[in-house]
């Protein structure tokens, strides 16, 4: 029987869908996420973000949150729990840089709101600086790499960001291992260390199971 290493923790819905697939597997998280205090501005007009983990962070603190008139996502994942909480999705896009695009070709002295962590990538400040719209910027949580020392190998190994890779690799060797990516900016970040890699063709946890199942089972 192949098996799997998730480096995060799944659902249960989700360990089903491995299991279903004849594939065992162990799952736990590199990296731990911590709330940090900021200051909440009392009116939104456009908010921005990439991250479920800032989602959960704002919405746990501010239950009320309904000043905010129109929402820019990354991620399928995010936007779905964002439309679950009641607010208003504007556009929901891949890529930072897919959004940054976007935004810097539609509109023109709007102000922007970006809800991040601490290892937030570059792609969004850095391509809203110097346009015709304003970026404030709010750090809500910061990402700690958790190291365990993995003793034994699997056949494929799920990253879901690159904070997890480099949490894996400060122990441990990707190897033969075949690693398979949520996205490609955790892609980028597990080349440095393979070039044995497949993408889940969309940015949510289920589709990198599903390209998992299917990748391992390609190689039997």
């Amino acid at each position: 029987m192949r098996s799997v290493l998730s480096t995060r923790r799944l659902t249960a819905p989700q360990k089903e869908l491995l299991l279903n697939s004849g594939l065992s597997f162990v799952d736990y998280d590199a990296i731990k996420i911590t709330p940090l205090d900021f200051q909440m501005p009392g009116q939104i007009k456009n908010a921005i973000f990439s991250s479920s983990n800032a989602v959960d962070i704002i919405f746990k603190n501010n239950p009320e949150m309904a000043s905010i008139e129109r929402v820019f996502v990354v991620g399928e994942k995010t936007a779905k729990k964002l439309k679950e909480l009641g607010q208003n999705v504007a556009k929901t896009f891949n890529y930072g840089s897919e959004l940054v695009d976007f935004l810097n070709f539609s509109y023109k002295n709007e102000q922007f709101h970006f809800f991040c962590g601490t290892s937030r990538r570059d792609e969004i400040p850095e391509g809203l600086k110097n346009t015709k719209n304003e970026l404030f910027e709010i750090k809500t949580y910061k990402t700690e790499l958790k190291p365990v020392k993995i003793d034994r190998k699997y056949d494929g190994i799920m990253f879901f960001s690159p904070s997890g890779v480099m949490s894996f690799t400060t122990l441990n060797t990707i190897g033969d291992s075949t690693a398979i990516c949520i996205g490609h900016t955790t892609a980028s970040e597990a080349k440095k260390h393979t070039q044995n890699i497949y993408i889940a063709n969309s940015t949510t946890v289920e589709s990198v199971i599903a390209k998992t199942v299917k990748i391992l089972h390609s190689n039997d």
